[in-house]
């Protein structure tokens, strides 16, 4: 039977990933169609389904994807097609995101949707930049309208000496270009030029800059500093808590763009880590994960893993793609039988433990060569048999070095690496126009693939390596670490960066 299609109205939030509610994730991960707009996070697109079709409709000034009687036919066209449309907008859809007309037109069509409310950035703007829009004492009201009115009516339908009189704060979506003009007609009407004013541009993002002034001087100081959209600008007397009240601003990155070069799937460790200290992360994977290249052999090896003295994992991955199998074949975790597990890396280790199994061995160098070292203490690996769980692409040095000291061996190939050719949010454009501060490798093959590329190199962007081999294989390119982690692990990689950034603001 033909599934019956449903659209999800999703608000996105104002920027940060983080700030996506939880039923607008949901909704994402069971999407087969996602429709976004200009700002929407690059980074919420990573909890799309794989196999959904992601497709940008985004407007912004003077510049559109579609018209929005397009993307409406286009929302009524894959719904009553029985898909789950996703169609995710910035912001709050029903706060100046035409949501209402998206909604009409479904409803018209007579198909089901559902409005999923997102953090408006007329709150979270404010927030991030250190303003309540309400304070008790100075404010007990606030007042949002927008600052881009449609440009197809004969007359302003904005009551300016209405707004004016009204108490508290007032709130001002997509109003940078007319900052001025809007400031001026308060004036006019009665608002005292010497009311503080806030700008907040690209709010709850990495490159979140706020500019204060008050009504009187407002334009001169957008005109002075180049100030542009997309912006929130807040007015009133709450604009002078920022002072006392400014946390976001503080973090180390703010302002730090970094590039992220892992799988999809995989780059949200990472990411979040960046984003937690204030960087403005571009997601440019150069990898994807593919499945085992020969799965009915790496079954078999997953099916007789107990007959094994000890599995390897080399990866998080790897433990994955094993378990997947594993609980293919196998009900019941006790069939693993006796068999000790090493695993290289923390991450690796902690995903092994989801699976509530033991790591006895975890070297404290993550790399194979401590594996092998840490194996020999535990009294001997002549004559044990090893099943090593690993990638098509991995380097033979574990087999290679257990098999010298007299270990009986099998590679078990979970996945393979391989380059990603898709860009969706499109990252390789805006790494190319607006440059990086920093890029960050997490293995030789996002090195690789990343050159592989072709894309020109910022000349200010600084290199981070998560380890050795990693920067073995960056100055086989001719370029250099210019920070490789202490530890070779995401945190190891972060802190690296941090450092460094903390020296060269």
């Amino acid at each position: 039977m033909k599934t019956k299609g449903i659209c999800y109205l999703v608000g996105a939030g104002p920027g940060d990933p983080g700030l996506l509610t939880l039923r607008g994730r949901e909704c994402l991960e069971q999407a087969d169609v996602v429709l976004y707009d200009y700002l929407v996070s690059p980074g919420i697109l990573r909890w799309a389904s794989p196999s959904a079709r992601v497709r940008y409709v985004g407007k912004t000034a003077g510049r559109h994807t579609l018209p929005q009687e397009d993307v409406n036919a286009l929302l009524v066209k894959e719904t009553r097609a029985g898909h789950r449309v996703v169609r995710l907008k910035g912001g709050d859809p029903f706060v100046f995101g035409r949501g209402g007309e998206e909604a009409l037109a479904l409803a018209a069509a007579k198909l089901p949707f559902e409005i999923v409310p997102g953090i408006s950035s007329a709150i979270a703007g404010p927030a991030y930049a250190g303003i309540p829009v309400t304070h008790r004492g100075m404010s007990a009201a606030f007042t949002v309208f927008t600052g881009h009115e449609d440009p197809s009516k004969d007359e302003p339908v904005l009551d300016y000496a209405h707004i004016a009189q009204t108490h508290g704060t007032k709130v001002i979506l997509m109003g940078v270009e007319r900052a001025g003009a809007i400031a001026a007609a308060l004036v006019s009407e009665g608002m005292p030029g010497g009311t503080p004013v806030a700008l907040i541009r690209w709010a709850t993002t990495g490159r979140q800059q706020t500019l204060c002034a008050t009504l009187d001087t407002v334009a001169d100081r957008v005109r002075e500093a180049g100030f542009q959209s997309p912006a929130v600008t807040v007015i009133g007397e709450v604009v002078t808590l920022r002072d006392s009240l400014q946390w976001f601003e503080h973090r180390p990155l703010l302002g730090q763009r970094i590039v992220v070069t892992r799988a999809r799937k995989q780059s949200g460790g990472l990411s979040d880590a960046l984003i937690g200290l204030g960087a403005d992360v571009i997601e440019l994977p150069t990898i994807r994960i593919d499945p085992a290249p020969e799965p009915m052999e790496f079954g078999r090896l997953v099916r007789d893993s107990h007959t094994y003295a000890w599995i390897v994992f080399t990866s998080v991955n790897g433990v994955d793609a094993f378990f997947e199998y594993f609980y293919k074949i196998y009900d019941d975790a006790r069939e693993i039988g006796g068999v000790r597990i090493a695993a290289i890396g923390p991450a690796t280790a902690r995903r092994v433990r989801d699976f509530h199994l033991k790591v006895d061995v975890q070297p404290e160098d993550f790399v194979a060569e401590a594996l092998v070292k840490a194996l020999k203490k535990e009294g001997g690996i002549e004559n044990e048999t090893f099943l090593i769980v690993r990638p098509a692409e991995a380097r033979d040095t574990l087999p290679q070095e257990l098999s010298a000291a007299g270990a009986i061996v099998d590679v078990a190939v979970a996945y393979r690496t391989m380059p990603e050719t898709e860009d969706p949010t499109g990252a390789r454009a805006r790494l190319e126009t607006e440059g990086a501060d920093w890029i960050a490798f997490t293995s030789a093959s996002t090195v690789r693939n990343f050159l592989a590329l072709n894309l020109a190199r910022p000349p200010a962007m600084k290199v981070a390596s998560i380890g050795p081999v990693t920067s073995a294989t960056l100055r086989e390119a001719g370029w250099t670490a210019d920070v490789e982690a202490s530890k070779h692990d995401i945190p190891g990689l972060v802190a690296a960066i941090l450092r460094k950034a903390a020296v060269n603001p």
